[in-house]
């Protein structure tokens, strides 16, 4: 299954991970650390912040280390920005019209 950028970011979970490894890299379990849910679940929701090329899982020794990718959230940014230029126009134009209304009274 294909996953993207908005599938990842849309679990509540899944956002929380990246936030924490935003701050630091961490072990899996230093990343189940911080949550309420079972291990297992954690690692099915790194797996697919993984899939998404948000997470990169580094061996080194023993260890593997979890660390965010946080470029590949453009996506995101680039998809929101088109509807953040269009509310803009339309509240300049609804300030417009209150402005002439205004004047009118």
């Amino acid at each position: 299954m294909r996953r993207d950028v908005f599938q990842a970011i849309a679990d509540p979970n899944r956002r929380a991970i990246l936030s924490l490894l935003a701050r630091q890299r961490l072990t899996l379990n230093g990343v189940a650390e911080n949550f309420r849910i079972s291990r297992p679940a954690v690692s099915r929701h790194i797996k697919i912040l993984k899939e998404c090329g948000l997470v990169v899982v580094i061996p080194q020794g023993r260890e593997r280390y979890c660390e965010v990718r946080m470029d590949r959230l453009n996506e995101v940014t680039d998809w929101v920005e088109q509807y953040r230029q269009l509310w803009e126009q339309r509240f300049n134009r609804l300030d417009e019209v209150l402005l002439k209304m205004e004047k009118e009274k």
